[in-house]
C-alpha cells in the first residue's frame, strides 16, 4: 500500500507551484516510465504493478531503481491518467543551459500554452532530430504532467529552456524564422543550415515583439478553406520542409 506522505507528494506535483518548489515532476505511463528509466534524469520513485516490474526488472536493477508494486486502480486514483495499468515514477527536473550558439535547428515557441501541443511538438522534435527548444516565459510548463505524457517518452531526449524570448533572439546571430500566415512558402524558400524557427500560440500567433526580431516570414500555403493549421502540425510541415531541403 502506498504510504499517504507519498500520495500527497504525488497529488501535489498535478501543480506547477509545487513542481516548482521541489524540483520534482510526475511520468505516468508504460511507455515514458520505461524511456524515463533509460534516461539520465534522476528518478526518485516508481509505483508499478507486478507486470510491469516483472517485464522490465533488468531495466530497474541495472537503474538501481526499487519499484514499488501496486494495482491500476491505485495508479488511476493518484494519478492523472484515465487509463494507466503499467507505472508511474517521480522524477527530478534538469538544470536549463541555454544554447549560446546555434548549431542546427533550434525550435522557439512562443506563448503556446496547450499542454497537448507542447507535448506534441516535444515530440516533432524529437523525430526531427533537434535536440534544444526556446520556450517564452508564457509557454505551458514543461513539466505539466499532460505535456510529458503527450511527448510520448520524448521529453527525455529534448531539452527545454524558459526565458524571455524576445531578448534571447536578439543575441542571436543566426537566421531566425517565424511562422506566419504571410510569408515565403516554404515550398520555394531556401533554407538555411542553422537557424531559429518560431512557432507562435494556438490564437494570436507570434507576438509583435517576437515578429520584428525574426528575419524572415514563411508560410505553408493554403489549398482550402480552413482557417489555420494547429501548431504542433504548422511545426512539423515546416521542420520537414527544412529537413529535406538539406
Amino acid at each position: 500500500m502506498t504510504s499517504p506522505n507519498a500520495v500527497k507528494l504525488i497529488k501535489s506535483l498535478r501543480e506547477k507551484k509545487y513542481r516548482q518548489e521541489t524540483k520534482k515532476f510526475l511520468v505516468e505511463g508504460t511507455k515514458s516510465v520505461m524511456e524515463l528509466i533509460a534516461s539520465d534524469y534522476p528518478v526518485e520513485s516508481v509505483y508499478a504493478t507486478k507486470d510491469f516490474i516483472a517485464n522490465n526488472q533488468k531495466l530497474l536493477d541495472k537503474k538501481n531503481i526499487k519499484a514499488q508494486a501496486v494495482d491500476s486502480a491505485e495508479l488511476k486514483a493518484f494519478g492523472t491518467l484515465e487509463h494507466n495499468d503499467g507505472a508511474l515514477a517521480i522524477a527530478h527536473q534538469k538544470v536549463s543551459i541555454l544554447p549560446s550558439k546555434i548549431e542546427g535547428i533550434v525550435l522557439a515557441l512562443d506563448d503556446i500554452r496547450d499542454p497537448g501541443n507542447l507535448g506534441t511538438l516535444i515530440r516533432i522534435a524529437d523525430w526531427y532530430g533537434i535536440t534544444d527548444i526556446i520556450c517564452s516565459g508564457t509557454c505551458v510548463d514543461w513539466y505539466n504532467p499532460k505535456v510529458v505524457a503527450s511527448s510520448m517518452g520524448s521529453f527525455t531526449r529534448v531539452r527545454g529552456h524558459y526565458t524571455d524570448l524576445p531578448s534571447y533572439l536578439k543575441k542571436q546571430d543566426a537566421p531566425v524564422l517565424g511562422a506566419f500566415l504571410g510569408g515565403t512558402s516554404v515550398h520555394t524558400y531556401a533554407f538555411p543550415k542553422n537557424g531559429i524557427l518560431v512557432i507562435g500560440s494556438e490564437s494570436h500567433g507570434i507576438s509583435a515583439q517576437v515578429e520584428k526580431l525574426t528575419t524572415e516570414k514563411i508560410t505553408i500555403p493554403r489549398f482550402g478553406e480552413a482557417e489555420s493549421l494547429n501548431a504542433a502540425i504548422a511545426g512539423a510541415i515546416i521542420l520537414d520542409r527544412w529537413k529535406s531541403a538539406k
